[in-house]
């Protein structure tokens, strides 16, 4: 049965569901969506048992938006919606979404458009013609969210044709006969912590899970593997979560002619995208060729399809996928794979917290189905303890009180999305409470914008943080101790400032980045303090200062520079996204169901092959630490 007759039958499917004095003016394909266009969208609302038995019967998902026809110019409805929304719902921006027919409303008090009982909201929808859907304003707003939004809209048209182009390979015919499948090749990232990348097969599928690099060198994925060939043969592409060695090199997949999905979070995206930028604009200062540029970028953004977690979703003939909580960072995500319609249900952890955080609940135990598990082993190692939360607090308090006591400055190197944010919200704590003395926190790198981004989704945060963020006079991160570093004069004069300070830099694990400048220029001084407070990758500066190194030979306007390391180094453990070994154990003794099978990735070759090991003698579980280039037969 050729493509065509697959959706010919869909439609004849959805005009026997939907009662018939229900207008439909079309039935189009977007990605894995079946989307209905309809000049009735209010009495489609009226009626969400519709869209219900539908999702149900075409075992898709499916969008009821209105007919584009129908939808008025986006001036004309914001005009009638200022006229009609009262002032005290303090609208602070509109979003028009042509590809969904949703016109999505900031505001201060989201509920006064609403209205009692929904009325207003329903008045303001049957006058525009438009979905409507208000949401509370973020706190701190975001120009990488508003930026990606208008590439959206300005491309709209190109992105129609994509989702269709996706739509069609998704539904396309499966082969028939021969014998079901499923293995995975590590292509990244075993035995190693950085550049992760893997390749799930089917019969009928490749899906890759993660496109990153590798911060202390300049490996880069297997993407000559024959398995990777031709690249428009991989049906998707599956990013677990934005830090950098997991996304950091996906742009260059569309570089080199990937034309296909990429499936994440609605944070990720918007994370992922702000960071892949600023590594452009980071290697170009240092004078270092970046391996793609910022049009691959936007036909990566142009490419993704963002899924919310616990929504399940159809990405090739034979797989579904379903993102839970992964507890690491803002939108990370456990990538769970139902394969062959339960044939087989495999997970990928990605990076995973199994503790609830400054910022998130802790990650996802429970799956419908799970036979196998790849699962990170950061600090899988026998001896990887992590201190609590609560006292990673109280030593920090102590090192920051002690720095501030005798005048000297305190540089924290940073990754800006997760530990940035944690680490503020501890220091702002202290400074409140009185723990400490109040200096001032310089914010440099993307670490602001970061937090604003996180302020955008408080669905994807811990109900406290949440409940804070949105009350103004609470929020934390909009604590006057906090100072953005915007212009390098602003740099240059913290740097050489007399006055005792605290600067939270990137990047994380020093490899370049503003963190360096400050480096530069207080290392040599007794007084001043190093403080880690996340993973040091093998290799990277971080790890050999951390190690004991006391002299550096660093590169500065072309020129090669000497530093005697001098100021004190301290590694503040517990901030850390990772699990530790103790966490990793509980995780998999939580899992429900327990998986058969365990693949141990992203690890250190020792913690790797340890953990692993560990996991057999207790659980019964059989576990493998596949080195890179191996592959693994799931069944």
């Amino acid at each position: 049965m050729n493509t065509d007759r697959l959706f010919n039958n869909l439609r004849e499917e959805v005009r026997r569901i939907v009662p018939s004095d229900l207008d439909i003016s079309s039935i189009a394909f977007e990605g894995p969506t079946v989307v209905i266009y309809t000049k009735d969208f209010d009495k489609f609302s009226e009626n969400a048992a519709i869209t219900r038995t539908l999702a149900t019967e075409l075992r898709k998902r499916v969008d009821i938006r209105p007919d584009p026809e129908s939808l008025s110019e986006s001036d004309v409805v914001e005009e009638k919606i200022r006229a009609k929304v009262p002032e005290e719902a303090e609208i602070t921006d509109l979003f028009f979404d042509f590809d969904t027919g949703v016109v999505t409303i900031e505001a201060i008090n989201p509920g006064a458009i609403v209205g009692k009982g929904g009325q207003l909201l329903n008045d303001i929808k049957k006058e525009c013609g438009w979905n409507v859907k208000p949401v509370r304003s973020p706190p701190i707003p975001s120009k990488t969210i508003s930026d990606v939004r208008g590439y959206l809209r300005y491309s709209r048209e190109e992105r129609a044709r994509i989702l269709e182009r996706i739509g069609r390979k998704i539904a396309r015919p499966t082969l028939e006969g021969g014998e079901q499948f499923v293995r995975m090749t590590a292509l990244g990232g075993f035995r190693q912590v950085g550049r992760s990348c893997m390749l799930l097969q089917t019969k009928e599928s490749r899906i890759l899970i993660d496109c990153g690099l590798d911060p202390g060198s300049d490996a880069t994925p297997y993407f000559n593997m024959p398995e990777l060939q031709p690249l428009d043969g991989i049906d998707a592409v599956v990013i677990t979560h934005a830090h950098m060695d997991h996304c950091g090199l996906l742009p260059v997949l569309f570089k080199f002619g990937y034309d296909g999905p990429v499936y994440c979070t609605p944070p990720t995206r918007d994370l992922m995208a702000l960071l892949q930028l600023d590594s452009i604009k980071l290697m170009y200062g240092e004078a270092k060729k970046a391996p793609f540029e910022a049009s691959h970028v936007r036909s990566e953004i142009l490419h993704v399809i963002p899924i919310a977690y616990e929504k399940t979703t159809d990405i090739s003939p034979d797989v579904r996928l379903t993102f839970y909580n992964a507890g690491h960072i803002l939108g990370s995500s456990i990538a769970h794979f139902n394969i062959g319609n339960g044939f087989h249900n495999v997970a990928f952890t990605g990076d995973t917290k199994y503790e609830k955080s400054w910022l998130f609940n802790p990650a996802n135990t429970r799956f419908i189905r799970l036979e196998s598990m790849v699962i990170e082993s950061t600090y899988g190692g026998r001896n990887d303890v992590q201190p609590s939360r609560a006292d990673a607090s109280k030593e920090m308090a102590e090192i920051l009180a002690q720095a501030a006591g005798t005048g000297g400055k305190v540089l924290i190197p940073v990754f800006a999305v997760g530990r940035s944010q944690e680490v503020m919200l501890v220091i702002e704590e202290m400074m409140r409470t009185g723990a400490m003395p109040k200096i001032p926190v310089y914010l440099d790198g993307m670490i602001w914008e970061a937090t604003a981004i996180h302020t955008a989704y408080p669905e994807y945060l811990n109900s406290q943080l949440k409940t804070q963020i949105f009350q103004q006079n609470e929020n934390p991160f909009l604590s006057p101790i906090f100072k953005r570093v915007e212009t390098a004069d602003m740099r240059e004069e913290i740097c050489h400032s007399p006055d005792p300070c605290i600067v939270l830099a990137t990047s994380g694990m020093m490899t370049g980045g503003p963190v360096m400048e400050y480096f530069r220029e207080w290392a040599d001084d007794e007084r001043n303090w190093l403080l880690f407070v996340g993973y040091q990758s093998e290799g990277s500066a971080g790890r050999q200062i951390q190690r004991g190194r006391k002299e550096m030979t660093l590169r500065r306007g072309g020129k090669e520079m000497t530093l005697d390391i001098r100021m004190h180094v301290e590694t503040v453990e517990g901030f850390s996204g990772h699990s530790d070994r103790k966490q990793l154990m509980r995780y998999i003794s939580s899992l429900e169901p327990k998986p058969s099978k365990l693949i141990v990735c992203h690890g250190e070759d020792r913690k790797c092959t340890d953990f692993a090991s560990s996991v057999y003698q207790k659980y019964r579980i059989e576990t493998k630490a596949p080195l890179n280039l191996e592959t693994v037969r799931l069944r």
